[in-house]
């Protein structure tokens, strides 16, 4: 913001000087020049989201800017552009927009610095049908306004002042800009982003305490490409913190004067200092409270990601804290008498893993008792009773991974997906995720911005395919009803060229059954598949009601109960007759929450949608499902561990 304001005024100065004509245009272009070229570091960390973590602010700061450095292009053009560049660094004009700067024939270069802005106009033209219609709007409506500016200057015989003022100027900051911030950082380098990220840019060492605030830390470009989100003023701290780290990834170096450099070589540059190691980052870890025990937590905060939805985050005391860990793609139960009596309800957990910070949400249903007054009448500081997390629907992590997710989400079924998908970038740093994500209109999109930011953050490991049901989009493929065929043209046409090591999808269960089919016939492995439903497809009846009664044993709380079993009753209703803290909350099969282990006897049961494969073989059962086939059973909801499964920590 210094050097918005700091710009801001140095313009509005040399356009005084212009106007007044009290200094000459010799002076006034450079001042106008400067102005505009310091004014592109503040687009571009809006452009990241890296100026406030409020968003909106990042927008306006960012349309602000944008004038400044080309007048003629909005603020969506350089988002788009730049983005991709982050996304295809190196690879070719037809991908990468700033390889028309960074990679040419020399004696083109001062040319292609010259017309930088033609090219994206030329680039932003070609790829206008994955732009969306707003962006499209404010796109046109800014270079109307800048052609209507144009012909009344022209009119009132004012162009020769335009052409001090904003022409020429904006026209030399372009081309030091395409020299600065696009040919020094990337020319010459072999490795595209996709292929090796950290030799796809580079650094510059040497005379930081001169070159860092001379070149707005740009000699640091490669931290920037390997964390987008951090502020440019931060990229020579983020590399001093992790010096070790990265240099045993190799990384592109070379000194101020361009002689390349190893990492060997550096390290002895360094001799003498302690190079810092990366640390990964780290999920909170936890402890399993007793299976089925509610907490009472307070409601810390209210959103609501679109009209028919809400959110809400919980304030966990500290003596709760390592209960209430948990895993990317788990979910709470919670239950109240607020909005029905007795009222339980299951929700997946939409925030990040590594926060600590419980978060769900919550979409209206018609007539649905929790949801409406969850969305009317609940209030910050009202208190709800939650479960500690439970399921297993989300990856093994590593920080060692370097893998391609992919998830195909379906209206609220992005609550879970979104936990996974910010895990799984913060954790696995050389990892990448391709998201999917259907709905009706665009208006109706949960986490629209929350993606926006994250595309941000991770531009060249994560990419969103919004598929709109009932609105037409500028893109034919993304228009329309998911089927197995469509996301077969996607993966064609849009994936990352690597295939997918593990898939997850969740949303309506005609959505998920589809896709799944879709994945199966197409080759992929049942074992990197994971599915999730909200709601389990309505069944055909009772099919037991002829089965012979059961003597049941179960272990819950350290605690054993025996008890007989009416013959076609579900395993969860005679626990909750002897104990009513059995554990429980949709008794459809698709939670997960009632989840034991069957020590003795056997049983079948009706439905699973929540136990993977390799749970079910190692004796998991879902209790609410399953229906003895012995005389005698025993199940044990202590064996299961709901936390510290899925990840593994260095």
């Amino acid at each position: 913001m210094a050097i918005f304001s700091g710009a801001l005024a140095l313009w509005s100065l040399a356009t005084w000087a212009v106007l007044t004509e009290a200094l000459s245009p010799r002076l006034t272009v450079p001042m106008h020049t400067a102005a505009g070229f310091v004014m592109f570091t503040v687009l571009h960390d809006a452009v990241h989201y890296s100026i406030s973590s409020t968003r909106w602010v990042n927008g306006l700061v960012g349309r602000l800017a944008a004038p400044f450095v080309a007048i003629y292009m909005a603020y969506p053009v350089f988002k788009f552009i730049h983005i991709q560049h982050h996304r295809f660094a190196n690879e070719d004009p037809e991908t990468d927009p700033d390889h028309w700067t960074s990679q040419g024939p020399w004696w083109q270069l001062p040319f292609r610095w010259l017309t930088l802005d033609y090219w994206y106009a030329r680039f932003y033209i070609q790829n206008r049908r994955r732009q969306t219609k707003a962006d499209a709007r404010e796109n046109i409506a800014v270079a109307g306004l800048f052609l209507a500016g144009m012909g009344v200057a022209a009119a009132g015989g004012a162009l020769w002042e335009v052409a001090v003022v904003v022409l020429i100027p904006q026209r030399i900051g372009l081309l030091v800009l395409a020299w600065w911030f696009d040919w020094l950082p990337h020319h010459g380098l072999g490795k595209t982003q996709r292929e090796d990220r950290y030799r796809a840019t580079r650094i510059r060492v040497g005379l930081e305490w001169l070159f860092t605030p001379l070149m707005l830390s740009q000699n640091y470009h490669l931290v920037h490409h390997l964390h987008p989100s951090i502020p440019f003023y931060r990229y020579l701290r983020a590399w001093r913190h992790n010096e070790e780290g990265y240099l045993q990834h190799d990384p592109a170096m070379a000194t101020v004067l361009g002689h390349e450099i190893a990492a060997d070589e550096y390290r002895s540059l360094r001799e003498g200092s302690k190079l810092a190691r990366m640390l990964p980052v780290r999920i909170p870890e936890g402890t399993a409270s007793p299976h089925g025990v509610f907490h009472r937590l307070r409601v810390a905060a209210i959103d609501y990601p679109t009209e028919d939805s809400v959110a809400l985050t919980f304030d966990v005391p500290e003596d709760l804290e390592r209960y209430f860990s948990f895993e990317p793609g788990q979910h709470l139960t919670v239950r109240t008498d607020l909005g029905g009596e007795g009222v339980r309800r299951n929700y997946s957990l939409c925030s990040s893993a590594t926060s600590g910070e419980p978060r769900i949400a919550i979409k209206r249903l018609p007539d649905g008792a929790f949801s409406s007054y969850a969305a009317e009448e609940l209030e910050v500081g009202d208190e709800l009773e939650v479960m500690t997390p439970t399921g297993s629907f989300g990856p093994a992590l590593d920080p060692g991974n370097a893998k391609h997710y992919a998830a195909v989400a379906g209206g609220s079924g992005i609550t879970p997906v979104i936990s996974i998908i910010e895990t799984t970038l913060e954790v696995e740093g050389n990892s990448s995720f391709t998201l999917v994500y259907v709905n009706r209109s665009r208006h109706s999109t949960m986490f629209r911005d929350r993606l926006d930011e994250l595309v941000a953050r991770y531009a060249d490991r994560f990419e969103v395919l919004h598929v709109l049901t009932r609105e037409d989009q500028r893109d034919e493929l993304l228009s329309g009803r998911l089927d197995a065929e469509r996301l077969e043209r996607l993966r064609a046409e849009r994936f990352p060229p690597d295939d997918v090591d593990q898939w997850f999808i969740c949303g309506p269960a005609a959505m998920v059954d589809a896709i799944h089919s879709g994945l199966l016939d197409s080759g992929a492995d049942p074992e990197q598949l994971q599915v999730e439903l909200f709601q389990a497809p309505d069944s055909n009846g009772d099919r037991r009601s002829d089965a012979p009664p059961c003597k049941v044993t179960i272990h819950l709380d350290g605690d054993e109960e025996t008890f007989e079993l009416s013959g076609g009753d579900p395993v969860l209703d005679g626990a909750l007759e002897v104990r009513e803290d059995a554990p429980y909350s949709c008794r459809e099969g698709v939670c997960g929450t009632c989840r034991a282990k069957l020590l003795d006897g056997d049983g079948e049961m009706d439905r699973n949608y929540a136990l993977k494969q390799g749970e079910v073989n190692e004796g998991y059962v879902l209790t609410c499902q399953l229906h003895p086939t012995t005389e005698a059973l025993t199940v044990d909801y202590d064996a299961w561990a709901p936390m510290g499964t899925a990840i593994r920590r260095p």
